[in-house]
């Protein structure tokens, strides 16, 4: 009989129990199976469950607290941190769990972990209907909802965890609960910013918006201290139904920039205005007047197109740094311009959101995502070929991000990398974390669910 490492785990045992796909190393699947999206990251569990039901993620848990083995659970495999796989461990990949059910009368959702945002976004779409996810259509919606979810309905309707009604998750224990206000409350509050600490969501259950036509897309600008600054007092400024995303990098050789942009510092921006198409235009006026644009395709569009398709084969090597900003001022600009100059990276990229609006009004304590608050969340990346200049990549974003911090000390858990215990307690203001530490004491004392941004059960410090 072939086993793995752990003589509680036994493949073909698992072949028999499970109608899942299971994926053992000699399995010529195996190699694929176990990639996640940024290619650094190289980790060879010692089998990989694709179970079809809750009811095999409840048994898989079970097996992984019994046998002692790490955990590893996947929704799309997109965590900076490559949480998405385990070495030697387990792998949960839910990206067979598919199953939308939507009720345009009640606008209302339950989806299964194993969709991506753009899957559900698309599925939502045909009904004119929305829920704010991120900026990549990709992301499984697992561990974006659980981290919080900024995307392009943020300002006009908060966080992905604002419209979550109910949650099933798989605990510790190996039961199947459901989460919402009147049921377990307490881990309805953790599972809304605390990632996946507590269990395993298996699905959601979205409150859905009237999202149909939106104005938007692309528009990019040069990048001087001037425009930055100003892009960023527009957006903020704007009425909440523009949310934005603004990069500022080298211009790609992609085919609708110029040819004699390519490789010049722009801001390469998306913008999305949620509501009627007369007031997007108004709404966009502002940005389209910062400069002449270098490329313009704004326009109004379903909003599931805010999501372009994308290269599945592209898995890059890059790393990346987060904070929060009070402010983009003209000296702030100029820095991030002279410190991308620097860069040696293919692609270094300084990535700036404007938040507020929905989000904003929130009361901070209603969820574990506590930075309701911070004004303006920054993305440092290089994006690189060769690993072997990692360190180099890793300094200057390291560097950067130092330059660039405020007052503001918090990041994004969503948005964090590999970044230690130091990392994980920025995530979490001090009354959050102490109450995430006992909620996680009651549903996970044994710590199963530590391939995360981890936080301990109260007292395992």
């Amino acid at each position: 009989m072939t086993t793995t490492a752990s003589s509680h785990l036994s493949i073909p045992r698992l072949r028999a129990d499970l109608a899942a796909e299971v994926i053992g190393p000699g399995d010529a699947a195996y190699d694929q199976a176990r990639g996640v999206f940024f290619r650094s990251i190289d980790r060879r569990p010692a089998v990989i469950v694709r179970p079809v039901h809750a009811g095999e993620v409840a048994y898989v848990v079970s097996l992984a607290r019994d046998s002692g083995l790490e955990l590893a659970i996947r929704s799309g495999g997109h965590s900076p941190a490559g949480h998405g796989v385990t070495d030697g461990g387990i792998l949960l990949d839910l990206s067979v769990m598919k199953a939308l059910e939507i009720d345009p009368h009640e606008r209302t959702a339950w989806a299964q972990t194993g969709l991506t945002a753009g899957e559900v976004t698309a599925a939502a779409g045909d009904h004119g209907l929305g829920i704010g996810f991120g900026d990549t259509g990709s992301v499984g919606i697992g561990g974006l909802t659980l981290g919080g979810g900024i995307g392009y309905l943020v300002r006009k309707h908060g966080l992905a965890i604002d419209s979550l009604l109910a949650a099933e998750i798989a605990t510790a224990d190996g039961r199947l609960v459901r989460v919402d206000a009147q049921l377990h409350p307490d881990l309805f509050w953790a599972i809304r910013g605390g990632g996946g600490n507590f269990g395993v969501a298996t699905r959601f259950h979205y409150r859905l918006h009237p999202v149909d036509t939106v104005t938007g897309g692309m528009l990019v600008l040069p990048a001087t201290p001037e425009i930055i600054a100003s892009f960023v007092d527009a957006a903020e400024s704007a009425p909440d139904e523009l949310s934005t995303v603004a990069n500022v990098l080298p211009a790609p050789p992609m085919p609708f920039v110029p040819p004699e942009h390519h490789g010049k510092l722009v801001v390469m921006a998306m913008l999305v205005h949620a509501g009627p198409r007369e007031a997007g235009k108004q709404a966009l006026a502002p940005f389209r007047s910062l400069a002449r644009p270098i490329v313009d395709l704004l326009r109004p569009m379903q909003y599931a197109e805010v999501y372009p398709q994308e290269d599945g084969d592209f898995r890059p090597l890059a790393v990346t740094r987060s904070l929060f900003l009070d402010t983009v001022d003209h000296r702030v600009a100029a820095s991030i311009l002279d410190r991308l100059s620097e860069s040696g990276a293919e692609m270094p990229v300084v990535q700036l959101r404007v938040l507020g609006g929905e989000m904003a009004r929130v009361p901070v304590e209603a969820t574990a995502f506590a930075h309701r608050t911070s004004r303006i969340t920054v993305n440092v990346t290089a994006v690189f070929t060769d690993l072997d200049e990692a360190p180099v990549h890793e300094a200057w974003v390291g560097d950067v991000a130092g330059e660039l911090r405020q007052s503001d000390h918090g990041v994004y858990v969503n948005f964090l990398a590999d970044e230690g215990e130091e990392g994980v307690r920025a995530a979490y203001p001090e009354p959050t974390w102490d109450r995430l530490t006992a909620i996680k004491r009651r549903y996970d004392p044994g710590n199963l669910f530590r391939l995360n941004q981890n936080i301990p059960p109260a007292g395992e410090f």
